[in-house]
């Protein structure tokens, strides 16, 4: 599964595996992890095959150029390759470029596509759990996707009527509102008492169960 790390060994020859031990042993996330070891390599390929320790400022500006003039890439495209190779020339080789000069990538003008709330329905009663469920948390909580697979039962607060996400985009923590509709997906439609569940796995040990999980069994 692409969520699960690939085991790097502790003394790794090849850069690639070299940075993303790095990048572990630093506390990144395996997301940025994926993400950063794919604009690095997506780099080297561009300059056929070339070590990066042998390039520089020059190569970097020429990458960055090809994604806006040749991939047509978005502006945050183009800053997400920009924040990989800054990590790893910056953070990681410890080697300074602070005069980047490239093309950026133009951000075009486009009005957001938003539901009504006829549609949204619509669409909700096309679904079934646990799928629903994890639309309506996405639609009325404001989660990413990530961070819906990731929700525990332990991080809703039936009481208050929110949801605790752990670690979310930057690592930081949030809360945001839980639905009416979605407690009463969960269960519980009374929410005058606050409940929350920790849940044992008979796989080995300890472990928590997703309501997700638990609203598709």
């Amino acid at each position: 599964m692409d969520d699960i790390p690939i085991p790097v060994k502790s003394q790794p020859t090849r850069l690639t595996d070299q940075f993303r031990l790095w990048l572990r042993q630093n506390n990144y996330r395996y997301k940025t992890e994926q993400t950063y070891l794919h604009w690095l390599v997506a780099y080297i390929r561009f300059h056929k095959l070339r070590h990066p320790k042998e390039m520089g400022a020059p190569e970097i500006e020429a990458f960055l150029t090809h994604l806006s003039v040749d991939r047509f890439c978005s502006v945050g495209t183009q800053k997400v390759a920009l924040n990989a190779l800054n990590c790893f020339y910056r953070k990681y080789l410890r080697v300074d470029f602070p005069d980047l000069s490239f093309r950026p990538a133009r951000r075009k003008p486009r009005v957001p596509v938003v539901f009504t709330d006829a549609e949204a329905r619509a669409i909700f009663e096309q679904l079934h759990d646990p799928w629903r469920l994890m639309a309506e948390i996405m639609y009325g909580s404001g989660l990413r996707v990530s961070e819906v697979l990731r929700l525990r039962i332990k991080d809703i607060d039936f009481g208050q009527g929110q949801i605790i996400v752990r670690e979310g985009k930057g690592s930081k923590d949030r809360i945001t509102m839980l639905p009416r509709t979605v407690q009463e997906l969960l269960g519980h439609a009374d929410v005058s008492t606050t409940q929350r569940y920790l849940h044992v796995l008979n796989r080995g040990g300890l472990g928590v169960i997703s309501p997700v999980d638990r609203a598709g069994r």
